[in-house]
C-alpha cells in the first residue's frame, strides 16, 4: 500500500501525518524540535515498512500541522501526548510501538507513563530525566548549544547552527526550512514544562513492563552517554543502550543501515513481548 499524507483535526488544530498503511502492531514514529514525519523517511519509505504499518506524525506547531491555538495546553509534554493519543484513536489505533526521537522521545515517554498505547519504546537522544535542573543536568551535556533548545525565536545563524547539531553534514536541504518554519514557543514551552509538569520520565521507563530501548549516536552532541548505563529497566533490549559509532543526534538518519537494523530486531521483541502477555479471549459459552 502507498503512503498517505493526510490531516486528522484535533483539540489543538489540524495535525499531519504520514501513514503507510499495512498490519501488524503499527510503529508510531514522533519527531523532534523543529523537524517533521520527513525527519524519518529513512524508517517509513524503507522496506521496513513492506510489512509493518507506520505513522509518523508532525507534531503541533511542526511541518503541515498547524500552529497551537492554545500554546500553553498544547506545546507542553503533556499536551503534545494529549495530541498524539488523539491522533491515533482517529486513524483506529489503540495500542503501537513507539520510536522517538529528542522532543518527541520525551513525548514517547509521556505516553508511556500513561500505560495504555504503548507496547514498547525505541527512544533517541532523549535522556529520561526526573524534574528539575539539577536532574536534567544528569542526562545532558551542559552547553552554551544546550540553549538553542529553548529559545524561542531562532535567526537564520541559528536555525544553521540547530540543524548542524542535529544531523552533522548529512542534512537533507529541506530540514533547514522546517526548523525555521517551527512555532517557536513549542520550543520555550516543552522544555518548561518538562522540567515542571508531566510524569517524572526516569520513573516511566523504570517501572515501564514492556521492551525499552535506547539508542544514541556516539558523538550525540546534547545526551550524555554516561547517563543510559544507570538505567535498569525491567524488559531491556540487546541487554541495555546501544549506541551508534560515529553518530551525532540523529543516528536514524544519519546512519540508517547500522539504525534500521537495531529497529527491526527491537520490533520483532515488542511483537514478540506482545504476544506473550496478550490476555487469552475466552469464547462465550
Amino acid at each position: 500500500m502507498a503512503s498517505q499524507l493526510m490531516r486528522v483535526n484535533t483539540s489543538a488544530g489540524s495535525v499531519g501525518l504520514v501513514d503507510t498503511g499495512g498490519g501488524g502492531l503499527p510503529l508510531l514514529l514522533i519527531h523532534g524540535s523543529g523537524s517533521s514525519h520527513q525527519v524519518f523517511y529513512k524508517q517509513w519509505g524503507s522496506p521496513l515498512a513492506n510489512g509493518r504499518r507506520m505513522i509518523a506524525i508532525d507534531l503541533p506547531g511542526h511541518g503541515i500541522s498547524d500552529d497551537a491555538a492554545d500554546p500553553q495546553r498544547a506545546y507542553g509534554v503533556s499536551g503534545m501526548a494529549d495530541v498524539v493519543q488523539d491522533v491515533l484513536a482517529k486513524v483506529g489505533v489503540s495500542r503501537a510501538a513507539v520510536l522517538g526521537w529528542s522532543l518527541g522521545g520525551h513525548v514517547a515517554i509521556e505516553l508511556l507513563a500513561r500505560r495504555r498505547t504503548v507496547a514498547g519504546a525505541m527512544i533517541c537522544g532523549a535522556p529520561p530525566v526526573g524534574a528539575g535542573l539539577v536532574s536534567a543536568l544528569r542526562g545532558f551535556q551542559a552547553s552554551l548549544d544546550m540553549l538553542l533548545a529553548s529559545k524561542e525565536t531562532f535567526s537564520e545563524r541559528d536555525a544553521e547552527r540547530f540543524d548542524a547539531l542535529c544531523f552533522g553534514d548529512r542534512s537533507h536541504p529541506s530540514f533547514r526550512g522546517a526548523i525555521l518554519r517551527a512555532d517557536g514557543r513549542a520550543r520555550a514551552i516543552f522544555v518548561k514544562s518538562l522540567m515542571r509538569t508531566g510524569h517524572d520520565q526516569r520513573r516511566a521507563v523504570l517501572e515501564a513492563d514492556v521492551p525499552i530501548a535506547f539508542v544514541n549516536g556516539s558523538a550525540d552532541p546534547f545526551v550524555r552517554l554516561s547517563y543510559f548505563a544507570g538505567l535498569q529497566v525491567q524488559v531491556p533490549f540487546a541487554g541495555g543502550a546501544q549506541v551508534v559509532a560515529g553518530a551525532g543526534h540523529a543516528p536514524f538518519w544519519t546512519h540508517p543501515a547500522e539504525f534500521n537494523a537495531l529497529l527491526a530486531r527491537w520490533m520483532g521483541e515488542v511483537d514478540a513481548h506482545e504476544a506473550l502477555t496478550a490476555v487469552p479471549v475466552r469464547a462465550a459459552s
